[in-house]
């Protein structure tokens, strides 16, 4: 599926300030989940997809600013599917469907439960908005401002983010059901 497949764009700059605060050492991304570190399983699924990444690490301000920089790094993209790295629980099977369901649309956004998640895909034409991304929300403003598919997924991981240590551990369980 790589050629012509959207650039899977994972996130790992951010400072984690809430996981910290909530008693975490050191970085979330590094935290140990099921023995292995967060960004590696979220990079595991990504390589277990098939499908091209970039991993967006330079220590941006906000998450506006790691987006734009990574599209601008991979501007001949024919779209991105934007994943946080603390989300190490996302299968490669949803990576999937979103690449897949993005070929028809805009913006894609899988949910889980009714709750809306990660990645989110985004169509070629949505790069140049996503170039100009600064700040803490992400890519809030081009998913407001364009059509949205919303992608039923059976994939608790979409919304099993890490950003405190109780999120970790409640990974922990999730992780230790799916066996």
């Amino acid at each position: 599926m790589a050629a012509g497949a959207p650039v899977v764009l994972v996130l790992a700059s951010g400072r984690g300030e809430r996981f910290l605060a909530s008693g975490g050492h050191g970085s979330k991304l590094q935290a140990l989940l099921g023995g292995q570190p967060v960004l590696a399983r979220t990079l595991d699924a990504v390589r277990a997809s098939g499908l091209p990444f970039h991993v967006e690490d330079a220590g941006h301000p906000g998450m506006g600013d790691s987006i734009a920089a990574a599209v601008r790094a991979t501007r001949d993209a024919p779209g991105w599917l934007v994943l946080p790295g603390d989300l190490p629980l996302v299968r490669p099977a949803t990576l999937l469907a979103v690449a897949g369901a993005l070929a028809g649309a805009e913006v894609v956004v899988p949910t889980f439960a009714g709750q809306r998640g990660h990645p989110v895909g985004f169509a070629a034409a949505c790069g140049e908005a996503l170039a100009a991304l600064s700040g803490p929300r992400g890519a809030a403003a081009v998913v407001q401002a364009r059509a949205v598919t919303e992608l039923p997924v059976d994939d608790e991981g979409v919304v099993t983010d890490i950003d405190t240590v109780d999120a970790l551990l409640a990974a922990e369980r999730l992780l230790a059901r799916r066996g």
